[in-house]
């Protein structure tokens, strides 16, 4: 499975942006879709995710503002972020777990394919 993310650019804090991650192949059978990210000198960490029944989960930092959202017919996952903030700065990765279970929704260990990153950079 490849997945390319794209959407990433510069905006202002309090605006919006939409990521997009487009799998070659179908991927909400089973397991879950991710979305991590890393800021510079920090540690890839998880955003939220879309299992393969619909159901969402979030980091709590971005609850309330974030929605990931699935197009069946187009493969694709979204991330829509509003109300950005600085520390949403970072380079985002979208990933699939196909055999991944909730208890390990959010470890980035659990995912076996990931795309290439979109870098989010907010501005103050």
């Amino acid at each position: 499975v490849q997945l390319q993310a794209s959407g990433g650019g510069l905006v202002q804090a309090g605006d919006s942006l939409r990521l997009s991650c487009a799998a070659s192949e179908r991927t909400f059978s089973s397991g879950a879709m991710g979305w991590f990210r890393q800021a510079p000198g920090k540690e890839r960490e998880f955003v939220a995710a879309i299992r393969w029944s619909g159901s969402t989960h979030y980091q709590d930092s971005v609850k309330g503002r974030f929605t990931i959202s699935r197009d069946k017919a187009k493969n694709t996952v979204y991330l829509q972020m509003n109300s950005l903030k600085p520390e949403d700065t970072a380079v985002y990765y979208c990933a699939f777990g196909p055999n991944l279970i909730l208890s390990s929704i959010s470890n980035q260990n659990a995912y076996a394919y990931w795309g290439q990153g979109t870098l989010v950079t907010v501005s103050s």
